[in-house]
C-alpha cells in the first residue's frame, strides 16, 4: 500500500489526512503538540465564510495599514522593525495587488466546494462542533464604507456567491441582538459557523477508522529525499515532557505533504523550494455566557462589523467567539492585553452580554502574499504542499485536501 506522510494536524493537516485515507492510502501524520488543531486552529473566528473570500492585496488595505501603525488598538498592526523576510513579503503583496479580482473570485470558488465537502464530512462521520447554519451578516456605520462594500459584493457574487444587500430595519429582523445604527449591510445566508477545534478533533479521530495514524509530541529533524522514497527523521517535541529529545526515530514514505502552518516556510526551504509564507497573528476571545441575560443577549447570527474589523460565532448555547485584528510581528505569539482589550470594549458595546469570564488567545496565520493557499507539487517529485491558507483556512481545507490528494493520486496511484 502506498504511504504517505502529513506534516501537520491543524485543520489542512487533517483534512489532507482524511482524504487521502479516504482514496485507499495509509497515512501518518506528525505533529508536534500532543493533540491536533492546538495552534492557528485552536481558537480563531469560527466562521466558514466565502462571504470573506475578498483578497486583501488592495491600495486601500496598505493606506490603512500605514495610517493605523501609530495606533495599538488599530484593527491591522504593522511592526516596522526590519526583518529582510516581512518586507520581501510586503514587496510581493504590492505586486499581486493587480491580481485582486482574479483571486477574489479563484477564493470564492474554492470556498463554496470546501463549504459543501465539509458538511458532507460532517454529516457522514457524524461529527458534533456547534454547527449554525443562520448565515454571515455584515454590517456597515457610514455610507462610504458601504459603497466600497458594494463593489465587493458584485465581484463576489460574479464569483458565484449569494450575498444580498440588506437594510438596516432587514439588519435588526435578522440578528435582533443589534441595536446600534447602522447604514447597511450585506448578508450570506448559506455561510456558517462552528468550533473549528472540535470539528478537527472530531475529524482526526474518524480518520483514525480509515486507518490514519498520528505521531503527537513529534517533531521533524532532517528529510531525506531519493528516487527510492522520502525518509523522515524525527524527534520528541519539547511539548513531549515525557520522551528523551535527543531519542531519534525514522519513517519512510511514498511521499510527503507540508501541511505545517507558518511552519511551513522553513520547511519548504528544507526541500529547496520557497514558499512565502509569513505568519499574521489574530486575537480572539471566547466569551463564557454563564447567566441567562448574557445567554439572551448574545448574537446566534454571525456578524462582521467592517469598520472594526471584528467577528463574531456563537458556540452552543454558552459561548461566544469575538475575533479580529491583524499583527505583522513575526513569529511572535505573546497575548498583549492591549489587542484583547478593543474585543472586550466592543462586545460589552454591542451586547446586553457579561465578559467578566473571557478566554483570550492568539494564533499566527500562514498568509501568502497573494493570499491563495499553496496546494501543488514541490521541485522535488515526492514533496507536495497543502499550505498557507491564511485566515480562511478552516473555510478553504475541506476543498484544498481534496485537490492535494487527486495530484498525489495522478503522480502516486494506489494501483
Amino acid at each position: 500500500m502506498r504511504h504517505i506522510v502529513v506534516i501537520g494536524a491543524g485543520i489542512t493537516g487533517v483534512t489532507t489526512a482524511y482524504e487521502l485515507a479516504q482514496l485507499g492510502y495509509a497515512v501518518t501524520v506528525i505533529d508536534r503538540h500532543l493533540f491536533p488543531a492546538m495552534d492557528t486552529s485552536f481558537a480563531n473566528g469560527g466562521q466558514l465564510s466565502a462571504c470573506n473570500a475578498e483578497v486583501w492585496n488592495q491600495k486601500a488595505t496598505v493606506l490603512k495599514g500605514i495610517k493605523w501603525m501609530s495606533k495599538k488598538n488599530a484593527p491591522l498592526l504593522l511592526n516596522p522593525s526590519f526583518s529582510l523576510h516581512k518586507y520581501s513579503w510586503l514587496m510581493e503583496f504590492l505586486g499581486n495587488i493587480k491580481h485582486y479580482q482574479a483571486n477574489t473570485k479563484e477564493t470564492v470558488r474554492l470556498a463554496l466546494l470546501a463549504r459543501a465537502r465539509l458538511f458532507e464530512i460532517a454529516e457522514q462521520e457524524n461529527i458534533q462542533f456547534d454547527l449554525e447554519k443562520r448565515g454571515i451578516l455584515h454590517f456597515y456605520h457610514n455610507e462610504a464604507d458601504y459603497k466600497v462594500a458594494t463593489s465587493v459584493n458584485d465581484l463576489l457574487c460574479a464569483g458565484g456567491l449569494e450575498r444580498h444587500a440588506i437594510t438596516p430595519e432587514e439588519i435588526t429582523q435578522i440578528e435582533p441582538s443589534l441595536t446600534g445604527n447602522y447604514y447597511g449591510g450585506f448578508y450570506c445566508p448559506k455561510d456558517a459557523t462552528g468550533d473549528i477545534h472540535k470539528f478537527t478533533m472530531g475529524l482526526a479521530k474518524a480518520s483514525e477508522r480509515y486507518g490514519v495514524k498520528y505521531l503527537f509530541g513529534m517533531e521533524v529533524a532532517h528529510i531525506e529525499r531519493n528516487l527510492q522514497g522520502i525518509h523522515i527523521q524525527y524527534h520528541p517535541s519539547a511539548a513531549n515532557m515525557q520522551q528523551d529529545y535527543t531519542a531519534l526515530a525514522q519513517i519512510s514514505a511514498d511521499a510527503i505533504v507540508i501541511c505545517g502552518g507558518v511552519g511551513s516556510y522553513q520547511l519548504a526551504e528544507k526541500m529547496g523550494d520557497r514558499v512565502n509564507i509569513y505568519p499574521v497573528k489574530g486575537y480572539s476571545i471566547t466569551v463564557q455566557l454563564e447567566d441567562e441575560d448574557s445567554q439572551k443577549g448574545a448574537p446566534w447570527v454571525s456578524l462582521l462589523d467592517e469598520s472594526a474589523k471584528i467577528v463574531t460565532s456563537r458556540l452552543g448555547e454558552n459561548r461566544l467567539r469575538i475575533a479580529g485584528t491583524a499583527e505583522f510581528n513575526g513569529y511572535n505569539r505573546d497575548i498583549r492585553a492591549d489587542r484583547i482589550q478593543p474585543l472586550v470594549d466592543w462586545a460589552n458595546k454591542n451586547f446586553e452580554i457579561s465578559t467578566e469570564h473571557c478566554t483570550p488567545w492568539a494564533g499566527l496565520r500562514p498568509m501568502m502574499p497573494n493570499m491563495m493557499p499553496v496546494v501543488k507539487r514541490g521541485k522535488h517529485e515526492r514533496v507536495f504542499y497543502n499550505t498557507g491558507h491564511g485566515h480562511l483556512g478552516w473555510t478553504l481545507s475541506a476543498a484544498t485536501a481534496v485537490m492535494i490528494s487527486q495530484e498525489i493520486s495522478k503522480n502516486y496511484p494506489i494501483s
